[in-house]
């Protein structure tokens, strides 16, 4: 067999073992970091520190219409969305702030996060709120979808809004005039963005988003001398149809994923270096093709800890999905949790709560000697009222390591703690635990019999070495690891294919 035939009967094969005829089509997490969908999965601004991002569009010819969506870190409620129109080759930076740090708002407004940027790329709505001493126009967070009607048994202030996640959906790719022309930068800055909205609407010139973006983050702060930065996770193959929809909606979603076709949703995992091709209907479980992408049996990561306070470790744990398995509200009329999670957020039942979704997980820590310790108890301290064994209980989670109670180096609100062996080593976080015996860690099965055990997550290490200063120059450090982890999958009680 040559060559040219070789490659072709291998791409046959794993066309065949994925059950459809466009490959591009299934949803996957990509390596290279390329995608029609971003997932941001930390920001926050509490602790006068600042949340930068970007988003770069690599195709040089076309445009890109992006929904960008911010969610606060209790139930993934919704916090912020807009429309965003990338230029061919254009990147859009911006900030996120405590708009108390900001110098904006009276008590019980100024609590609470916003947005800035000095970028000129379109977005719709526009910002335009002015007030801000270094120029920017900004917009605030809002609170509108977890008070009044809509409250979801979680806090009702504005400083919920201070800390969370983000995604970023490709709706559409712009292809040419007139939006193509609004929105394409002459000189740096778009000629007609007060145009783009409509001409996005009318629908006349755009096509399949094609994908091509990568984003990052950072959070920073300018006091401490901190910067913890890193790269949005990036779907591709998220959509074979436009996902265009105006301003003033909550879609498109991270349900809305599809094949060619439109009845299926297709997701490739890579495991043990064995492609697994999982194939979900639609609409009911096509949230399922975007979780088994992240699924994740066990997470491993390191620590790093002292007995004075100076160095400490967070790691952030985000359930990029688990909004539509658990909140009861906004995406679904559920009655009761979808597996693989426990509990509808708020629900007043054993092991769970009002405010709360929690989840059971194991813990193992392991020293740097190999001495090891598995949580006994409720696993984090301080132990909640009521809680289950080592539950984490938010879509966005911060795990601390403390040996001393000086608390999260992120500043987060959204705490459990661990306390680690000694002053370093690495845990394993076993996410096919289960506290309800009728509700186990398993994804639903695929039509083709694949079920995935364990959470969708997404997240990373930070660590912080704290010097002060040293020889009269401020010393202090930090990073951010991103976490590894195992899957899990069966099919028929055999291996999943």
């Amino acid at each position: 067999m040559n060559r040219n035939n070789l490659t072709t009967a291998v791409i046959a094969a794993i066309a065949g073992v994925a059950g459809i005829a466009n490959m591009a089509s299934a949803v996957n997490l990509n390596p290279d970091g390329l995608g029609q969908v971003l997932l941001y999965p930390y920001y926050t601004v509490n602790g006068h520190q600042q949340t930068l991002l970007s988003v770069v569009n690599t195709d040089t010819v076309n445009g890109k219409a992006v929904k960008v969506r911010f969610l606060e870190g209790y139930n993934s409620r919704e916090v912020l969305d807009f429309n965003l129109f990338l230029s061919p080759a254009d990147v859009w930076t911006a900030a996120l702030f405590a708009l108390s740090d900001g110098g904006i708002g009276s008590p019980g407004t100024g609590d609470g996060g916003g947005i800035f940027t000095f970028d000129k790329t379109c977005t719709a709505p526009a910002f335009t709120t002015t007030g801000l001493s270094n120029g920017a126009t900004y917009q605030a967070f809002l609170n509108y979808a977890y008070t009044g009607n809509d409250s979801d048994t979680g806090p009702v202030t504005n400083d919920r809004t201070r800390e969370g996640h983000f995604e970023m959906i490709s709706m559409a790719d712009i292809t040419g005039a007139p939006l193509l022309t609004d929105i394409k930068h002459v000189n740096g800055v778009p000629p007609k963005c007060g145009s783009a909205e409509a001409d996005f609407e009318a629908g006349t010139t755009i096509a399949a988003p094609t994908g091509g973006l990568f984003g990052a983050a950072s959070v920073v702060n300018v006091g401490q001398g901190t910067f913890y930065a890193y790269n949005a996770d990036a779907l591709d193959g998220f959509t074979a149809v436009t996902l265009a929809t105006p301003t003033g909606f909550l879609t498109p979603t991270l349900g809305q994923v599809n094949d060619a076709g439109g009845t299926t949703a297709t997701s490739f995992v890579f495991n043990d270096g064995k492609l697994l091709t999982s194939i979900y209907p639609l609409p009911a479980q096509g949230i399922d093709a975007v979780s088994s992408v992240f699924d994740a049996a066990r997470i491993y990561n390191e620590y790093e800890t002292s007995s004075d306070g100076s160095v400490g470790s967070d790691w952030v744990v985000t359930f990029p999905t688990k909004r539509f398995y658990v909140d009861a509200g906004t995406f679904t009329t559920l009655t009761a949790a979808i597996i693989p999670f426990e509990h509808l957020f708020g629900a007043k039942e054993t092991g769970n709560g009002l405010g709360l979704s929690c989840t059971v997980v194991g813990i193992t820590t392991y020293d740097r000697e190999e001495n090891t310790a598995t949580a006994t108890g409720c696993g984090f301290s301080p132990c909640p009222p009521g809680q289950p064994p080592s539950s984490l209980c938010h879509e966005t989670n911060v795990v601390t390591f403390d040996l001393v109670g000086t608390g999260s180096v992120l500043d987060s609100n959204l705490t459990s703690n661990i306390k680690p062996i000694g002053t370093a080593g690495w845990a394993n976080l076993d996410l096919t635990i289960t506290g309800v015996v009728a509700n186990p860690h398993n994804l639903r099965p695929s039509t083709n019999g694949n079920v995935f055990t364990g959470l969708p997550i997404t997240g990373f290490e930070a660590v912080e070495f704290v010097n002060g200063n040293v020889g009269g120059v401020l010393s202090n450090y930090s990073g951010v690891y991103r976490h590894r982890q195992s899957r899990s999958c069966a099919n028929g009680g055999g291996a999943c294919s």
